[in-house]
């Protein structure tokens, strides 16, 4: 019997050895979930899907939490190089998305900034994405999404510390 797209990435019962079934599981779907975030870029619905890249989507997100801030506290809280969210934040600001000002008390230093603008784009993507995220698991529980979300953070969160702790330790001898 021919499989059908939404079982074609299942793993094959009998194809991993004794021992290794579960692990083996977990990353072939998180493979598979790599590859389609990527392929759909979990870009949201209607006007507003696929309008905006993860990288612009995290930068802003994480102005708008966590308040203006200069390029080494948004590269360190994100997890990147300095060089990386320079290049990143430079369409940003050319799109008037995020403005650039002197911090508050060194007025030599700059500070990023979520401008007005960007606000209200980041909203509409969230809305977009929000949307996405509800027709996906609409068949799922409140407890269902719940626990997805708490063990993906938790997943994200270990996976960021192990490259952290990788990064760290530098090349290997």
């Amino acid at each position: 019997m021919p499989s059908s797209p939404a079982n074609s990435d299942l793993p094959v019962a009998g194809e991993a050895p004794a021992g290794t079934g579960l692990l083996d599981a977990l990353q072939h779907q998180v493979a598979v979930f790599a590859r389609r975030a990527e392929q759909t870029r979990l870009g949201g619905v209607g006007q507003a899907r696929n309008s905006m890249d993860r990288a612009a989507y995290l930068l802003l997100n994480r102005l708008d939490l966590e308040g203006p801030m200069g390029v080494k506290a948004l590269a360190g809280g994100m997890g990147i190089d300095s060089s990386t969210v320079t290049r990143q934040v430079a369409p940003l600001v050319d799109g008037g998305l995020v403005k650039r000002t002197s911090h508050p008390e060194d007025g030599r230093a700059v500070v990023l900034a979520l401008s007005p603008r960007g606000l209200a784009r980041l909203e509409e993507v969230r809305s977009s994405r929000r949307e996405l995220m509800a027709r996906v698991t609409e068949e799922w529980s409140e407890e269902e999404r719940e626990s997805f979300t708490k063990l993906l953070t938790r997943f994200n969160l270990s996976l960021s510390e192990l490259m952290a702790g990788v990064a760290d330790a530098g090349p290997a001898s």
